[in-house]
């Protein structure tokens, strides 16, 4: 691939000053209006493999893959077989399908947390629902949340959240009442006394902790040591819920997640990302117990037109099925490629004398402009974003896509190549000489 110091922009500028024209700001989800680290978006009109390419034909090494989902890289064989199949048959239905039960089977044999899974058609939705679930459980009102985790932009949540409310310096957002926070505790990450004084304080009085294992939405930052074991004999010892939020690790971090990863079973788990290979979904499940107080069965009401799509079904399961099958291969070989692409990076880094940290946990990494160690948000907060607005523009335009914030993991996946990692370092090292002007 040449070097994009005079890449073309012409054609993604028309697009993006049509859409500021009809949409919001010109995009339909914050972080895609660079407003964090400058210059102009490309507007993507094709993936293959690892590569995406833009309006102006500009071709870029994507660590983004649809911010998680795409393991497998863009428009992967198996997955868009499935979604022609299903497609030729009709696109929705608003009625059961055979292919909802189909990724139910994979999900669960996947975690042994769950026993029923419930699809919803994203993440937030996944969230909101597990979260609604376990006060109808529990008959509780309180729930805790830690300071930089994002699940999902529903009121309740909206409350020290990190992603794009980090990214654009919102403490919250406007349009949410008070009164519908008033019941959400926002704990320091990675603190375990914090949690101990929550339940002291609001004694049966806390219906859950939800809480993303591994961190994406302050950049990559992994529980610390016996963190989430904490947490675990915490909630049991309270009777509250254990909600993990494995929207982002799910899948990702190993093939039965981030619970899997650590050997800690959750009551409640939310997933998305993956097991809709890359369409619109989202899922939440547990025990019977729990998940029974789900309508029709129980009190507990949610629903959805779009709920367990059959194209999303066909691709999650295409999805699932290729990762089961070569989870021997898939995640050691994507875990070797990102460790060496991100202390690549590191060391290019400390060769330009540039502060700079990460965290990885498998394929789901995050290179901090900071000498760190980034832990929770206070310590994520003091990167320097202006240097990483720098090094992604350099990255850019030798053609690098990284997420456009320095508050977002990035992600490898099995169609990345050692060819990508090491073309990826060499432009880091270019960019470097950037971020020290």
């Amino acid at each position: 691939m040449p070097s994009m110091t005079s890449r073309k922009l012409e054609q993604s500028r028309r697009l993006q000053q049509r859409a500021e024209n009809l949409i919001p700001g010109g995009v339909n989800s914050p972080v895609r209006a660079f407003k964090s680290v400058g210059g102009d978006p490309p507007f993507i009109v094709r993936g293959k493999g690892s590569h995406v390419w833009d309006a102006d034909e500009n071709e870029y090494i994507d660590y983004v893959g649809s911010w998680g989902p795409l393991i497998l890289g863009h428009a992967a064989p198996d997955v868009l077989d499935a979604i022609v199949s299903a497609a030729c048959n009709g696109t929705s239905f608003g009625a059961s399908t055979p292919s909802e039960a189909d990724l139910a089977e994979l999900v669960l044999a996947a975690y042994p947390s769950m026993q029923k899974v419930r699809f919803v058609s994203s993440g937030t939705e996944a969230t909101m629902s597990a979260i609604r679930l376990a006060r109808a459980y529990t008959k509780r009102k309180y729930i805790v949340k830690f300071e930089g985790c994002y699940h999902g932009h529903s009121d309740a949540l909206l409350v020290k959240a990190g992603s794009g409310i980090a990214t654009l310096g919102i403490p919250g957002s406007a349009g949410v009442p008070e009164e519908f926070t008033q019941f959400t505790l926002a704990l320091p990450f990675n603190n375990t006394h914090a949690v101990e004084y929550a339940f002291q304080k609001f004694k049966h009085q806390i219906a859950c902790v939800i809480v993303e294992p591994v961190v994406g939405n302050m950049g990559c930052v992994p529980a610390a040591d016996d963190y989430l074991v904490a947490l675990r004999l915490i909630t049991e010892r309270e009777k509250a819920v254990l909600i993990f939020d494995e929207v982002m690790t799910g899948f990702r971090v190993a093939y039965g997640g981030a619970q899997e990863l650590y050997n800690i079973r959750p009551d409640l788990t939310t997933l998305g990302k993956i097991i809709g290979g890359g369409l619109p979904v989202g899922a939440y499940g547990g025990s019977n117990e729990i998940m029974n107080l789900v309508a029709p069965l129980g009190p507990m009401y949610q629903a959805g037109t779009l709920s367990g799509n059959p194209l999303a079904m066909a691709a999650g399961c295409a999805m699932l099925k290729r990762l089961r099958d070569h989870k021997s291969e898939i995640y050691p070989q994507i875990d070797k490629l990102s460790r060496e692409l991100v202390e690549g990076v590191a060391a290019a880094a400390k060769d330009a004398g540039v502060p700079l940290c990460y965290n990885r946990v498998g394929s789901m990494f995050t290179w901090f402009f900071t000498a760190g160690p980034v832990i929770d948000w206070d310590s994520a907060s003091k990167s320097n974003t202006t240097a990483f607005g720098n090094f992604f523009r350099a990255m850019l335009d030798q053609g690098i896509y990284l997420p456009p914030s320095q508050f977002e993991a990035a992600f490898l996946g099995t169609a990345h190549t050692q060819e990508d990692v090491q073309q990826t370092i060499a432009a880091a090292r270019l960019s470097f000489a950037a971020v020290k002007a």
